[in-house]
């Protein structure tokens, strides 16, 4: 068997594996986050939760099928081991990123919904200052 198929099969396994871990943690974790900025609607923090794995999985997965190819030829284990290294590497730093961009996104609509909620000022108003004249 050619060394650059058997590179192939190793990436697209550990890919498509890492990609749905991260999806699985995301959804996981994510939907208490909407849960909370939806205000305890359990059906729609679940179904935006679906729609955001969906999405995950179509913008990873085919950033995985691009980066598929490879214009050099594997010859040598130690080649196989070199081109893995690198395409594995680009595939999880796409992973880290798209997870801080989940996150960072969920915690920005958490905040947006958090102050929303708390429309009264912390201390109610104890009184007034009479303004002053020629100011």
């Amino acid at each position: 068997m050619d060394l650059t198929v058997v590179a192939y099969v190793v990436y697209l396994v550990v890919s498509i594996g890492l990609t749905i871990w991260v999806a699985r943690t995301l959804s996981r974790n994510g939907r208490v986050f909407l849960a909370d900025v939806l205000h305890g609607n359990e059906k729609l923090a679940d179904a935006v939760n679906h729609l955001l794995v969906v999405g995950f999985y179509l913008v990873n997965l085919g950033f995985v099928a691009l980066y598929l190819s490879g214009d050099e030829t594997i010859s040598t284990t130690r080649e196989v081991f070199e081109a893995l290294s690198t395409k594995l590497g680009v595939v999880l730093l796409v992973l880290g990123v798209m997870h801080l961009g989940n996150v960072y996104v969920l915690n920005k609509i958490r905040r947006r919904g958090v102050m929303e909620r708390e429309q009264q000022p912390p201390v109610p108003p104890q009184g007034w200052v009479a303004p002053v004249a020629g100011a």
